[in-house]
């Protein structure tokens, strides 16, 4: 009658059943506690899933989370409402009922096949409705008999291959066998079923547990990627607006050295405009005052009478008889010149410097400042560099631009000084043969033997300044290619053109590292390839390549060859080759000239420690000689 009045509440139970599950290891709560968000777990369970942890608690079930470790309490009343589920299941251990596989209720029994099996005996392999169930219960006999919940899937539980009863599991084969199978399987770790499921659920729990602490991680891992992204974006914010600045401040000088470039010329105009207005008064009073004495004159020769006439004569004023003079009045074109000079200049540096690849940057490093404006101050060919030293050594006020102290080379110095007016300077210390952790001090002897594939890894890609090119250097093919012209150039003036040979120079210099060239003679052998300072001269003898201490070079004078340094001549063999090669390593202190062929063959080589910057040179020095800078790769 009991069962019959518990029959009815079993749906219910089975819904209240899924309730009272832990999400975390799907069974019927053990010692359950609240989370303050609402949730319920086992005690246990949830200790595991938040054990390690510091901070980033939070709930398994909805991913709440928590500032710290909540103190959590036993739910009392879970637990009472758990113990009556557990105890309205009659004969059923709460561990099976927790991780039963099935009902049944609904599985007939075998000896009538009418009613409802309540218990399945592992031992007949059967299942008994209540009233055949009762030998089992009541008799000796069966005492030993496994009885359990019903079963649908009795014939699965039998061996196929001896109708035994499965009874242990093999972990090895990862399958159930009977006691006869225990013979094959006698090698094997083996363990009764019972004992195999509850260690295999525990195993599980623990997976379900580190794939909970993995899966809160990967929420951590992706909250922090937004954080991440969230400060790069908010620090290239910062760099853009930190760059804005920069560039108006930029541009805020520039427009202040134009304001000061158009004042000075403003100012001379002025000062001519003036000049010229007291001329033109002087000559305005001249003209009236001869325009006066021509009145008179021409009244008196009106009179008649020669009493009244000597009288009106005698009154006339004597005039001078000189021409008028207009005194020179000019513009200062020297001032408006070097006025002009200084913004030419100035939008030469800028122009260079935006086009100049990052890789030049590299060549002529400024330590301390990182503007890429910086790494180009050095270049001494580039500014106007005796007009703006001649006026300061005279204790002159120079109309040169605010930003030219800065692109000033210093002179005869170990180290070059980039001017930054009261706030002090920047040193950059060149990087000379003595110092050994150079990273280019390698061996002369060492590049003599090498191959010319082995020196294109060193290759310079090098192009001709045309505001270095005599008038007479014809520069062509995006300015890798000189000549010798008849009729001279319409090139602009500029401090750094030579002027009395017709020499060139490249327009990267280098002031570290390993750098290699060629250059093909094309025609003609009248010519000369080395390498020289920025600061070398540019007017006079002096400035012709070998002829100083500033420059080193081999000359062809059609079947002779020279090497020239300091005004010194050493006469070379002949060679037949046309294309030239040149190594230079600043930190070892030497530049090597190669013939290229078939095999490379020294054509001479110079020792030098060198402490500034230095430019390939070239010279072509009779008609028809052309020389083609080679493009390497």
């Amino acid at each position: 009658m009991a069962e019959l009045l518990r029959a009815p509440s079993l749906p219910c139970l089975a819904g209240l059943e899924e309730e009272l599950t832990c999400s975390i290891c799907l069974c019927l709560f053990d010692s359950p506690v609240t989370t303050p968000c609402g949730h319920n777990f086992c005690g246990p369970c949830l200790d595991v899933t938040w054990s390690g942890l510091q901070q980033g608690f939070s709930c398994p079930q909805c991913r709440a989370s928590f500032q710290r470790r909540p103190e959590l309490q036993k739910n009392t009343v879970l637990c009472r409402v758990v113990e009556q589920f557990q105890s309205s299941q009659p004969g059923e251990p709460a561990e099976e009922k927790k991780c039963r596989e099935g009902s049944g209720s609904e599985v007939p029994c075998d000896t009538c096949l009418e009613a409802a099996a309540a218990k399945t005996c592992l031992t007949c392999m059967a299942s008994f409705c209540h009233e055949h169930l009762r030998p089992h219960q009541e008799s000796p006999a069966f005492r030993d008999h496994e009885l359990r919940l019903p079963l649908r899937d009795l014939q699965q539980r039998k061996c196929q291959q001896h109708n035994k009863l499965l009874e242990f599991y093999c972990p090895e084969h990862a399958t159930c066998i009977c006691c006869v199978c225990l013979v094959s399987h006698k090698t094997c770790a083996t363990s009764p079923v019972q004992e195999a499921k509850a260690e295999k659920e525990s195993q599980l729990k623990n997976k379900l547990t580190e794939l909970y602490n993995q899966s809160e991680k990967a929420s951590r891992a992706l909250d922090e990627v937004r954080v991440l992204q969230k400060q790069a974006s908010e620090t290239a914010a910062r760099k853009m607006d930190l760059l804005r600045s920069e560039f108006l401040e930029i541009k805020a000088l520039i427009e202040e050295e134009e304001n000061q470039a158009i004042k000075k010329v403003e100012e001379e105009e002025k000062r001519v405009s003036v000049k010229y207005d007291y001329i033109h008064s002087v000559l305005g009073k001249k003209k009236n005052e001869i325009q006066m004495v021509r009145d008179q004159i021409e009244m008196a020769l009106t009179e008649d009478d020669d009493i009244t006439f000597l009288k009106i004569a005698a009154k006339v004023r004597p005039t001078s008889t000189k021409d008028v003079f207009i005194p020179r009045n000019d513009l200062d074109q020297n001032l408006i010149h070097t006025i002009y000079q200084g913004a030419f200049s100035l939008k030469e540096i800028v122009k260079r410097t935006v086009n100049r690849p990052q890789e030049n940057f590299d060549s002529c490093p400024v330590r301390g400042w990182s503007s890429p404006l910086a790494s180009y101050q050095l270049d001494s060919s580039q500014v106007p560099v005796t007009t703006v030293t001649e006026d300061a050594e005279r204790g002159k006020e120079s109309p040169r631009s605010p930003l030219l102290p800065f692109l000033l080379p210093a002179q005869g110095k170990k180290e070059n000084l980039l001017n930054l007016g009261e706030g002090g300077i920047i040193s950059a210390p060149l990087i000379t043969a003595s110092n050994p952790a150079s990273p280019g001090a390698t061996s002369l002897e060492s590049f003599l033997t090498k191959s010319r594939e082995e020196l294109l890894q060193y290759a310079a890609k090098i192009s001709l300044d045309f505001n270095t090119a005599h008038i007479k250097v014809q520069l062509s093919e995006r300015n890798t290619k000189m000549s010798v012209s008849e009729i001279p150039q319409k090139y602009s003036p500029h401090p750094q053109r030579f002027t009395y040979c017709s020499q060139v120079l490249g327009f990267q210099c280098f002031k570290r590292g390993i750098h290699y060239w060629e250059v093909e003679l094309q025609r003609n052998n009248f010519c000369g390839i080395g390498i020289c300072y920025g600061t070398m001269d540019r007017q006079g003898p002096d400035s012709r390549l070998g002829r100083n201490n500033s420059s080193w070079c081999i000359e062809w004078f059609n079947a002779k060859i020279s090497a020239w340094h300091n005004d010194v001549e050493k006469c070379l063999p002949n060679t037949k080759a046309t294309k030239i090669g040149v190594l230079l390593n600043y930190e070892g202190g030497f530049v090597i000239f190669l013939g290229v062929g078939e095999k490379h063959s020294l054509i001479y080589k110079f020792r030098a420690q060198f402490t500034e910057a230095l430019y390939p040179a070239f010279w072509v020095f009779s008609s028809g000689t052309t020389l083609s800078l080679c493009q390497l790769k």
